[in-house]
């Protein structure tokens, strides 16, 4: 009956956003269409990126892996999320669960140093641009996107494996749309100080540290653009930048608010809204945000287009 990290329990229940019935069905229909313009906006943004010679650039690069992230991320919350307003008891296995953590934490701490990276490159155009093709070579681009990765296997290894030590007994129902840390950590029938204390370092870390690089660089962008006397130059600049900081600023934020709070504060429901945020709106919105904006999105997406009907 036990399994390996000596739990009684075989399955868990996911509770869901809300268990209102009046609202299952247009909540359902909201966040399908959320899912699909997410699925298909990063799915487009990658195809014209790979199809479009003049996008191979650093700036599309990481642009690039923020898409495919921000698609494999959603894809493993927003699917199983979809159920919770059709079935009456949406189950996960312990070993689905577990996997579904492992993914999630993958997937969030490398979104964390790819949108670092992006800043780093955003610092580079604005403040060095003489040396931009040196110091942001496909080399260098490579091992900013091999570190984030790496720092998202790490994390993803650290938060589960913690995870994997603790025992839950008899309760095995989650009050969440999906197998998060701190909703598991309430579930368990051993003691979590461990595992808390692990949370708020790694997070932490992942949270503290790509914010901190992050203002670092825009300070230095903002102290350089407003040394710039065109106006136009002016615009260009904070336009390039503006976008990124406003995404950058809502996925720090909200997953600030989830995970670097004391536990005692805040309730379960206020978590799962700002819940949604990093894990269902930001990954749609990343997409619009970097090409609705982007010029030269547009211009490939004509030049596609384009091709398509000739």
């Amino acid at each position: 009956m036990s399994v390996a990290n000596g739990s009684l329990v075989m399955e868990f229940i996911l509770l869901g956003i809300t268990e209102e019935p009046g609202l299952q069905i247009p909540l359902f229909l909201l966040f399908l269409a959320m899912y699909v313009v997410t699925t298909l906006g990063n799915l487009a943004l990658i195809i014209l990126i790979v199809l479009n010679s003049h996008l191979h650039t650093p700036m599309y690069f990481f642009l690039f892996n923020l898409s495919l992230i921000d698609l494999c991320y959603s894809s493993v919350i927003t699917p199983k999320m979809l159920m919770n307003f059709l079935l009456k008891k949406n189950v996960i296995s312990y070993t689905g669960c577990m996997s579904q953590l492992y993914l999630f934490c993958f997937f969030a701490i490398s979104e964390y140093y790819v949108l670092t990276a992006m800043a780093y490159d955003r610092y580079v155009a604005i403040c060095n641009p003489l040396l931009y093709k040196i110091t942001m070579s496909p080399m260098v681009c490579f091992y900013l996107m091999l570190g984030s990765y790496l720092m998202g296997f790490s994390g993803a290894m650290i938060h589960t494996g913690f995870m994997l030590r603790l025992t839950f007994c008899d309760s095995n129902i989650i009050n969440h749309y999906f197998c998060d840390i701190l909703p598991l950590l309430q579930l368990s029938c051993t003691n979590t100080y461990v595992n808390e204390m692990e949370l708020f370092i790694v997070a932490g870390k992942d949270i503290v540290v790509p914010t901190a690089i992050i203002i670092i660089s825009y300070a230095f962008i903002l102290c350089t653009i407003f040394q710039v006397r065109s106006a136009e130059s002016k615009y260009k600049a904070f336009s390039t930048c503006s976008s990124h900081l406003f995404a950058v600023s809502l996925f720090f934020g909200s997953s600030t608010f989830m995970y670097l709070q004391p536990s005692s504060t805040g309730s379960m429901n206020e978590g799962k809204i700002s819940s949604i945020f990093y894990t269902i709106i930001i990954p749609m919105m990343n997409p619009l945000i970097y090409s609705l904006r982007n010029k030269d999105v547009k211009v490939a997406l004509r030049k596609s287009l384009n091709r398509r009907m000739f």
